[in-house]
């Protein structure tokens, strides 16, 4: 009986496991074991015990937002624009639901939300779940994200044939990582909202091995993932007309989530949204 080619069996968006001249057995499926209860822990930013991954002290103390944030970029609005009053004559989508930028050069994404700011705890938070090896971490930034009421919206608006995706990882990135964050996030907020889209991490693809954003400068950054991302070209037809929410844990100049949103575009989406976990403050 051949061997399966493991590159093959790896799950979506994890690297394959290394074997040299193994091949292990088949054993037979284990029954499902039951559930174990909560067990204590410490809270990961002020350590009291016992404990969720992060207090609702932490919770509440560390999610202090602007009243109100851009709809397409998730940027904070400044003071002047959160004290606004709307008239007959403001012109839908202008401020005080965009940022200027957005305004003047209005992005590919029909709505953006985020759950946190990026700064402390959560800096740190994101590095563990990115850099340390700890995909754990999904359910937990999904759980408070889908407290955002635009980001339940947005999934509850999903029907069977709209799609959840993450952004995804080039294939360079994946084998040093071990798992796209991205798609371990877009798993967990599918598991947790219960709604009718489809999650797949094979239906975006990343087509170019860049240097990672954090290295450039935000005038570089659009140019660095211009031609970064594709849609799979035997499922393109499978985006004609329908909804996507695309999945990412940490939004800063927006270049790379704007990239893949226009390609979704291009593709035929009629709405494209992106639900983030952090947002930068101001734009880097």
């Amino acid at each position: 009986m051949p061997h399966a080619n493991p590159a093959e069996c790896a799950p979506p968006n994890r690297a394959p496991a290394r074997h040299v001249g193994l091949h292990w057995p088949s054993l037979p499926s284990l029954p499902s074991l039951p559930s174990l209860p909560s067990l204590p822990s410490q809270c990961a930013v002020c350590r009291s015990w016992p404990s969720a991954p992060v207090c609702a002290a932490c919770v509440a103390r560390f999610t202090a937002w602007p009243t109100r944030r851009c709809q397409t970029c998730a940027v904070g609005l400044p003071p002047s624009l959160l004290n606004l009053e709307m008239t007959p004559d403001t012109a839908p989508g202008s401020a005080p639901d965009r940022c200027g930028e957005c305004t003047r050069h209005p992005p590919p994404l029909d709505l953006a939300c985020a759950a946190v700011a990026y700064g402390y705890p959560w800096s740190s938070l994101v590095a563990q779940f990115k850099f340390g090896e700890q995909p754990g971490w999904a359910a937990f930034f999904a759980s408070l994200l889908l407290t955002q009421r635009a980001a339940a919206v947005a999934l509850a608006a999903l029907g069977p044939e709209d799609w959840l995706v993450p952004l995804p990882l080039s294939a360079e990135r994946l084998a040093q990582r071990g798992f796209n964050q991205a798609w371990e996030l877009t798993q967990a907020l599918a598991a947790a909202s219960a709604n009718a889209g489809r999650a797949d991490a094979r239906l975006l693809l990343r087509i170019a091995h860049t240097r990672p954003q954090s290295q450039l400068r935000r005038d570089q950054r659009q140019a660095n993932v211009a031609q970064a991302f594709a849609v799979d070209p035997l499922r393109a037809a499978t985006l004609a007309g329908r909804r996507v929410v695309l999945v990412d844990d940490v939004m800063t100049s927006g270049a790379s989530v704007f990239s893949a949103a226009r390609v979704l575009r291009e593709a035929g989406a009629a709405h494209v949204s992106a639900l983030v976990f952090a947002r930068t403050e101001e734009p880097t």
